[in-house]
Order: C-alpha cells, then structure tokens, then sequence
C-alpha cells in the first residue's frame, strides 16, 4: 500500500520518466483550487528533491497565479499501464519566465516546443505513493499536435499577444506575472 518519502528514489523516477502525463494542482488562499493536467515532454527530475517542468501556454494561467500568491504545489502521477501506483509530489515551487536566468538555465533540458510559457521549478519536501488498484488500465496511442501546430502558426508575436489577451489573470482575478518586466 501507500508509503510516505522524503526524497524521490531512483525507482520513482523511472516510473515518473516513463508517464506521459501528469497532474498539478495548486490554490491561493482564497478562490478556487487548480488541477491541471500536463503532457508532452515537458518534466525533469532535477536531483531527488528537485523537479522542473515546463508550462506550455493554455487557455488560463491558474498555475502562475497561485504560485506568486502561494507556493505550494502538488503533483500525481497515475500508472495507466503496468503495475498499478499513484505517486504524489508534495513542495514549494517558483515560476520562471524567459525575462529570468533560471528559464534560461533549464529550458536547454527540454525539447523546443513553441509556446512555452514559463518553468516551475519544485523542492519537493515530500512523496507518497498509494496503490491505484482502483485505476483503469488505458492505451499510450499518440501525443496530440494540435498545441505545437497552433503555436507555431500563432508565432512568437501572436503568442505574446494571446497571452495578454488570455493569460493575465487567473479564473478569480489573481494576476499571473506573464508579461511583467
């Protein structure tokens, strides 16, 4: 059954580089509380309590909001394939913009995907892993493109305007930092 760590073992992180998707979840204290789900290749273990990942833009930026407003931060993992196992990340996070060093200095751990907002980054100060006997068995079939093909038809000027437009405040009026400089 479920175990509770202090560091994320070599195992965890060969299950965690083997999922193809994952789920954050982050609140303020007020307001409502975010779960989002996140795919392509877009995670890294940094060391056994480091994490970084990279926001891709979306149609709300609720992450960026809770973080500047609340730096707690959850993670999950679900093995869909396998044996079963739910694995939780339990930290603080910091978010980074291409304004930021840290961005520069983890972007080079990803592939180039057009749209790439910003980088959180994670101390995890707890894992937990729990059973999943309850989750379904489900089928890897493709990544989607319709992200990476919006994007890159958008371009570098169009994206920043879509975030002014979309991305600046969160779904209860928090702001999101995106284009502060």
């Amino acid at each position: 059954m479920g175990k509770q760590l202090e560091k994320i073992t070599p195992a965890l992180q060969t299950f965690i580089e083997a999922q193809k998707l994952f789920f954050v979840g982050t609140a303020a204290d007020e307001g409502r509380v975010n779960i989002s789900p996140k795919g392509m290749d877009s995670f890294r273990v940094i060391d056994a309590n480091t994490i970084v990942w990279l926001n891709l833009t979306g149609s709300g930026n609720e992450t960026a909001a809770h973080l500047i407003l609340k730096n707690r931060m959850t993670i999950m993992f679900c093995a869909f394939d396998g044996k079963s196992l739910i694995l939780r990340l339990y930290g603080n996070a910091s978010i980074y913009h291409e304004r930021d060093a840290d961005y520069h200095e983890y972007i080079g751990l990803f592939p180039k995907i057009e749209g790439a907002r910003q980088i959180i980054k994670m101390h995890v100060d707890l894992v937990q892993t729990s059973c999943g006997f309850a989750l379904p068995f489900m089928d890897f079939k493709e990544e989607r493109t319709q992200l990476q093909s919006w994007a890159e038809k958008k371009g570098e000027e169009g994206i920043h305007k879509y975030w002014a437009d979309r991305n600046t405040k969160s779904i209860d009026g928090f702001d999101t930092d995106i284009l502060n400089d």
